[in-house]
């Protein structure tokens, strides 16, 4: 059964990932930052880091744009949860492309294991991405010309609704597509929970 928590703002959220996954201390989890390469967050990146191993996790940090194939595979298949971090989308989905990292993520999930998914990491679930570039930068990925995401979920993310950050952009993004597209509106201390076909909004 398919297991994923979607939201804007990790840190805003942590009491769901214990709703979630009660039992977390001793868990390893691989935290892939790679999104946020392009946006200067690195503050953030350590932040988070930080706010997993507090919850009792063992944060793996997996840098997909330089880590080896066989580092991936390892890092991913023996990791007991997945969290990919939030930054360029189309950068994200450019390196998990080049990699082979969307075909191992998949496979994970798909076990069952708990992916947990930030702004772009929650993006990138959906059948195409090509709907955030109000929110992202395309030409942050000069090498990506396939679109299409996971496809973990059948509708369109859209973190960061109504939020001070990006909040003009998501509401874009709604008056754009609304009519076209599943779109899933979250706002920065929402989380989506979906366990199979069972879809629960915190």
């Amino acid at each position: 059964m398919k297991k994923l928590l979607l939201v804007s703002l990790f840190q805003n959220v942590t009491h769901i990932l214990k709703k979630a996954e009660p039992k977390l201390k001793g868990k390893t989890i691989a935290y892939i930052p790679t999104a946020a390469l392009v946006e200067n967050s690195g503050d953030m990146i350590q932040a988070e880091m930080l706010t997993l191993s507090n919850m009792g996790l063992i944060p793996v940090k997996l840098e997909i744009s330089s880590a080896p194939y066989e580092v991936i595979h390892r890092t991913l298949s023996e990791s007991d949860f997945l969290f990919v971090s939030g930054g360029n989308t189309f950068f994200l989905l450019q390196e998990m492309k080049r990699t082979g990292t969307d075909k191992l993520l998949i496979r994970e999930v798909e076990k069952g294991k708990l992916y947990i998914g930030e702004s772009a990491g929650a993006i990138i679930t959906s059948p195409d991405i090509g709907y955030s570039a109000a929110m992202d930068a395309p030409e942050a990925a000069p090498r990506l010309t396939d679109h299409s995401g996971l496809g973990l979920v059948p509708f369109y993310v859209v973190p960061h609704y109504k939020g001070s950050f990006l909040g003009k952009e998501a509401q874009n993004i709604e008056e754009e597509f609304s009519h076209s597209l599943n779109l899933k509106l979250l706002t920065d201390h929402q989380a989506l929970l979906i366990e199979g076909e069972r879809e629960t909004l915190f």
